[in-house]
Formats: structure tokens, sequence, C-alpha cells
């Protein structure tokens, strides 16, 4: 049985560490910091289910620094993109053992194929996850995880369809670059706007300004990209809003703890792309630019 190692503590990387640990792979969390790493040593890692059920599972973990693989492994790299950033070196200097990327966003995949592994993957997270502390995670939200195989073998998929259940079902995909740009554009109708109004993904739908204001992008984007329409109805943001509304975004979380976003690598690549064909966001800039300024003065909620 593989050796699952999970690079990243955040709450994706501790979710999915748990769902894994639970189908009996042997599982190996990779922290930055030591102080962490400790703290899964001593107390595992806690999840609290969709039901408020608790359930620990005991795991190793190590920090980046310590990170060595001699044998049998796969490992995920659940980190944000600036952190992915810092850890490419370490990255190119393991053995060849399969890799699946989780970031959000665009701007790692090339980044990822650059590297010489045979075997990468890159995943997409539908599911709400919430870290409350260094070992402790809420699955706010059932969804799928799509995995989609961009070269090598099918090692990570088994591994994935071995842990999966109701709560945590997977989809293979066939197109990781689409995949990935589908879930920058779902990111973009639901984290920007929740960041400055300082809101559950339910009130967008719930409060008619912001309702207003989630039609609005609905229309600017598709008309960007309007191959995607057909795939995503705006129905389907709308039950996105109301599957997760209790969820705190990602980018809501990181602008209340003072955190640098993700910004860039979700709304600015989306950005990017349409202006490269010729078109225009105008009110997804104008979030994108108020993100930067807010995440520039330091302001916290």
């Amino acid at each position: 049985m593989e050796h699952v190692y999970v690079i990243g503590a955040g709450a994706v990387g501790l979710l999915m560490a748990s769902f894994l640990s639970e189908a009996n792979y042997p599982v190996t969390m990779v922290t930055r910091r030591e102080a962490q790493a400790e703290e899964i040593r001593a107390h595992g890692i806690t999840r609290f289910n969709i039901d408020e059920q608790q359930q620990t599972f005991r795991v190793a973990a190590i920090t980046e620094q310590q990170l060595r693989i001699e044998e049998e492994a796969i490992v995920i790299v659940a980190t944000k993109y600036d952190a992915l950033q810092i850890l490419l070196p370490t990255l190119e200097g393991l053995s060849d053992v399969p890799l699946l990327f989780m970031q959000n966003g665009l701007l790692h995949y090339e980044q990822a194929l650059a590297l010489k592994h045979q075997h990468i993957t890159f995943g997409s997270a539908q599911f709400g996850a919430e870290k409350v502390n260094e070992t402790t995670v809420y699955h706010r939200g059932i969804g799928v995880l799509k995995l989609a195989i961009e070269r090598g073998n099918t090692d990570i998929i088994k591994v994935f369809q071995a842990a999966s259940k109701e709560e945590f079902f997977i989809e293979q995909q066939q197109d990781a670059e689409q995949m990935l740009l589908e879930k920058a554009l779902l990111n973009c109708f639901v984290n920007p706007l929740t960041a400055l109004l300082q809101v559950k993904n339910g009130q967008l739908i719930d409060n008619a300004h912001a309702y207003h204001l989630l039609q609005q992008l609905y229309r600017e984007l598709m008309q960007a990209f309007p191959q995607m329409e057909q795939k995503f109805p705006f129905q389907a943001v709308y039950q996105l809003c109301e599957r997760t509304a209790e969820n705190t975004s990602s980018m809501l979380a990181d602008r209340q703890a003072g955190r640098k976003s993700e910004i860039e690598t979700i709304v600015g690549a989306i950005i990017k792309k349409v202006r490269k064909k010729g078109a225009d966001v105008p009110t997804l800039g104008v979030l994108y630019y108020l993100l930067l300024a807010i995440e520039e003065s330091g302001e916290k909620m």
C-alpha cells in the first residue's frame, strides 16, 4: 500500500489526509513549521463531519526540511500558490514519485508541468473545509474531488478511489487545464464578492444588491467564455451559493486572518486570459483592484 505524503496542513490538506487515513493508508503530514508537526504527532488530525460527529486519526508528521521519500509513495501538494513557489526546489529534488497538485487558480499549471516527474495529476476540490486550529478541520460541505491525470499512470486515482465514500467522492476528468479553468471561474463568482462584502456564500443570493453583482459577474464571464455557458448555467452558480451558504470562502478567510489571498492566481489569471482575447470583464476588474488595494493597506476585518 502506497505511503501518502500530504504537503500543506491547511484545511484541504488536513481533510484529505483524514479521509486517506480512514481508508487505512499510511499518511505523513508535511508542515512548514515544526510546532504544527509536533501538535499533529501528539494529537493526530481531528475531523468534524457534516453531521458534527467527531473523529480523530493518527498520522505521522514532519517538516518540509525533513522530507525524504525512499518507499512506494504518492505526494499530495496541498499548499497555496505562494507557498508552492518556495516548495518547487524541494519537489524537484524528490525521487520520481507521483505528484498531485491541489492549488486553486491557473498559475501553478505550467510550473508543475516543468518538473521532471513522470506522473503528474491535478485536483480540484469542490468540498467545503475549514481549519480551526493546527490539528482540527471541519468538513463543511459535501462535494466532489475532481482529479485529472496530466501525464503518467493512474496510481493517484486508484488511491482516492479506494478512499472514496459518500462524504468524499471522486470524479476523474480528462482535461486538467479545462478542469482548473472551470474551478477558477466558479471561484471568480464567489470569492471576490464574499471577501469584499465580508459575508458568507449564502448572502450572495439572499442580499438583493449582492445578488445583482453576482448576476452581473456571471453575464460578463459568460460573454468572455461563451463555451462555458452550457456547463455553467446561472442556476448552477445559484445552487453553489445555496449549497455552501454557511461556508466562508477562502478569500474571505484570508482577509479575516490578514493573509495574502489567492487573488492573482484565480482572478488575476482569469482577467489576463480574457484580455488576451481582446475582451474585458469590467466588474471583475473592479473587484480585483479593490481587493489588491485592501491587501496593500493591510486592512483586516
